[in-house]
């Protein structure tokens, strides 16, 4: 592990994978206030207020347009990537986050809750790049022993990008009324970062090599990168994936879907990133507060049990981390699918126990955590490092797209049919989630194998 490979797995997850997981939990603390603003300007346009489920529709789009954005942002990754690289589509992303920022920042002052969520759409867009760009970078300048540490990183960057979010909305910071443009505007001091330090790295040796044929361009990334001048032999690793994709070209989605020799893996993709959002990990993010304050926790209290989640989350995220290369990929997305499942069962038993049993609510807490870190142990960034290993080269951006466009799409459902699925259903709704999580973990180990310290060449024939 050298220090340039660190530090760009560092920048880049920073800069992209943390902002994601910004984005996701900052519109929970100012809810309230968000709503107060939509509903102040409408009856300052129309001379009446909105009544309540108006605006919690509107409020909805608010919170949903950003996965909308992202399905827009995985779309284009082919695209990207292969015009710009993997580097270059990361720094001119960045740009994105700066447009954003003015939009949502200057919302208030302008009286404009369409600035809101032209913001939002643009963060989501940002995100939808980078959510697959990141990992497919990471994955591609990483070695086999080290592509499930670097592979996970990202994912603990996302846990604390919500976790800043949580703090953040804490009364004492900006968790009033006058702050939250701010809070939703703050995302700019990373993005900036990144698009000043990010040009300080190579681009990635494989995409150089066998897209591009600059085998002098990839020998030099791979010196940087690796910190040893012996490259050798990754460089006849990837001159033997170049001479076995010479008759191939880069595949388009249609002909990922069309291609039998994969079937497999694009039907592994597909389940688990779905699976992933499916979950009710998003409901979690995007309504914590309501779903605290129906599980009966006092007003004052539900700010900081927040922060404590997200803590907890963090911590997760470490652990799998750091025992990825030892427990491998398969044990750890397992076992967080089927924490998640029964966490969610027993969160439906605790709301319906909780006016015989006031103490069940602390239960509805705990149960809460146990999602958040099983998610964060596995699901949370496992799916990502999959979607790389599971392909070539050739096979890579299209699997990103597809993988990345369900994400987005079972994102934006969850955000926007939970509140009415939360009225309608009431306890009840977790068992959906619960089904879900279980069906995944049970696909995992059916179906996909462990590609724990394999090559990508290596990978493709075991499913051959």
């Amino acid at each position: 592990l050298t220090f340039p490979l660190l530090s760009v797995t560092l920048l880049v997850s920073f800069g992209s994978s943390m902002l994601y997981g910004y984005n996701l939990a900052v519109v929970n603390s100012p809810a309230v206030y968000i709503k107060a603003f939509y509903n102040a300007t409408w009856s300052q346009r129309y001379g009446h207020g909105l009544s309540s489920g108006p605006l919690t529709l509107l409020y909805s789009l608010t919170v949903s347009i950003f996965a909308l954005g992202g399905l827009v942002g995985s779309l284009l990754v082919g695209v990207l990537v292969e015009r710009y690289g993997r580097n270059g589509t990361l720094s001119r992303s960045a740009l994105l986050v700066l447009l954003a920022g003015g939009f949502m920042g200057f919302s208030r002052e302008l009286g404009s809750p369409e600035m809101v969520i032209i913001g939002r759409s643009i963060t989501g867009l940002h995100s939808g790049i980078c959510l697959s760009v990141v990992p497919l970078y990471l994955g591609e300048i990483a070695p086999k022993n080290l592509r499930g540490f670097l592979g996970l990183m990202p994912s603990i960057f996302i846990c604390l990008g919500v976790f800043f979010a949580q703090v953040l909305g804490l009364p004492e910071l900006l968790g009033e009324d006058k702050f939250w443009p701010l809070s939703l505007s703050v995302v700019v001091v990373p993005a900036s970062l990144q698009l000043l330090l990010l040009h300080c790295f190579p681009e990635s040796p494989r995409y150089l090599l066998i897209e591009r044929n600059d085998i002098c361009g990839a020998t030099a990334a791979l010196h940087r990168f690796l910190g040893t001048p012996h490259v050798q032999d990754v460089i006849e690793e990837m001159k033997e994936e170049q001479w076995s994709l010479s008759s191939v070209e880069m595949v388009s989605v249609w002909q990922l879907l069309r291609d039998r020799s994969v079937r497999w893996q694009t039907l592994s993709v597909v389940v688990v990133n779905a699976g992933m959002q499916l979950s009710g990990i998003d409901a979690i993010w995007f309504y914590t507060n309501t779903i605290f304050e129906n599980a009966g926790i006092p007003a004052s209290q539900i700010p900081y049990t927040t922060v404590g989640t997200g803590a907890i989350e963090v911590v997760a995220g470490l652990i799998g981390c750091f025992t990825i290369e030892k427990l491998g990929r398969r044990p750890l997305i397992i076992t967080g699918f089927c924490a998640m499942g029964l966490c969610s069962a027993s969160i439906t038993v605790s709301l319906l126990l909780q006016t015989t049993l006031p103490w069940m609510r602390y239960v509805s807490v705990v149960c809460v955590v146990g999602i958040i870190a099983g998610f964060c142990m596995g699901p949370a960034g496992i799916p990502f490092l999959m979607t790389a290993e599971l392909f070539t080269q050739s096979h890579r951006p299209a699997a990103y797209i597809v993988g990345g466009s369900l994400n987005w799409l079972c994102n934006f459902t969850i955000g926007f049919i939970f509140p009415f699925l939360q009225m309608s259903a009431g306890a009840f709704c977790y068992l959906v989630f619960c089904g879900i999580c279980l069906l995944v973990a049970l696909y995992v180990y059916l179906i996909i194998p462990e590609t724990k310290n394999k090559t990508f060449m290596d990978i493709s024939h075991i499913f051959a």
